[in-house]
């Protein structure tokens, strides 16, 4: 039914339904994450969670709480926090591993230790909670995805093209995976060391971690310089 209203002129007009839509978001309902979204959310905040506090300290009602769902979506997508922590460590491996594996294109042997320190140090500054979770100590019942796992499998890398510049020098190349090691292992527990520190700059550390390297205590550069296309 109509119904006449007066109005400011003091005449009737007719009131209508107010059609006005409510305001944005006020009864609309959040749209729901896909089985692959969330499990994308839960790893984002797993990797965040893990970085910051260690395994050991983190909780799947913590996770699930800062996810905004139960604890049984969390089981549901990893079979609890141990299934969770693998797949965060296995992405950062392959992250890392495939950083210094595409890095080493250099053709001289200098210029190859270079770029892989360039990528680890990359790595860290790029992928700092990531760093962090991997050089953490990983749960007892893990026997693979370590820190030190993943440093033998970069350095049987480097193994193999210090192998090639031994054979060519005349020296033995049984001894390249003794300092495949050595060096692989130098670089490593720098950038350990350099996740917190930062200085000095990300290039200054490379060429220092070189001139070791490539010249021994013996033979230092008072001023380490970089011969490779990196200069930061």
């Amino acid at each position: 039914m109509m119904v006449g209203v007066p109005t400011d002129d003091g005449t009737n007009a007719t009131s209508k339904k107010d059609t006005t839509p409510p305001a944005s978001g006020s009864r609309r309902a959040r749209r729901r994450m896909t089985g692959k979204e969330r499990r994308e959310q839960l790893l984002d905040i797993g990797r965040t969670l893990f970085a910051e506090r260690g395994f050991e300290a983190t909780s799947v009602e913590e996770i699930a709480a800062k996810a905004g769902v139960s604890k049984p979506v969390v089981y549901e997508h990893f079979g609890g926090k141990e299934g969770l922590y693998a797949v965060v460590v296995d992405r950062e491996m392959r992250q890392l591993l495939d950083m210094v594996t595409s890095a080493l294109t250099g053709g001289h042997p200098r210029e190859l230790l270079e770029e892989a320190a360039f990528a680890l140090l990359d790595y860290i500054e790029q992928y700092t909670d990531g760093f962090r979770i991997l050089v953490r100590d990983s749960p007892v019942a893990q026997s693979t995805g370590t820190f030190a796992s993943l440093i033998s499998d970069i350095a049987t890398q480097v193994e193999d093209i210090l192998g090639h510049e031994f054979k060519a020098r005349g020296f033995d190349p049984k001894l390249s995976p003794l300092y495949a090691q050595a060096l692989v292992g130098m670089v490593a527990l720098t950038g350990q060391w350099w996740l917190n520190a930062r200085r000095p700059k990300k290039a200054e550390v490379a060429a220092h971690l070189v001139n070791l390297a490539w010249h021994g205590l013996d033979g230092l550069e008072q001023k380490p310089r970089l011969v490779g296309h990196r200069r930061s």
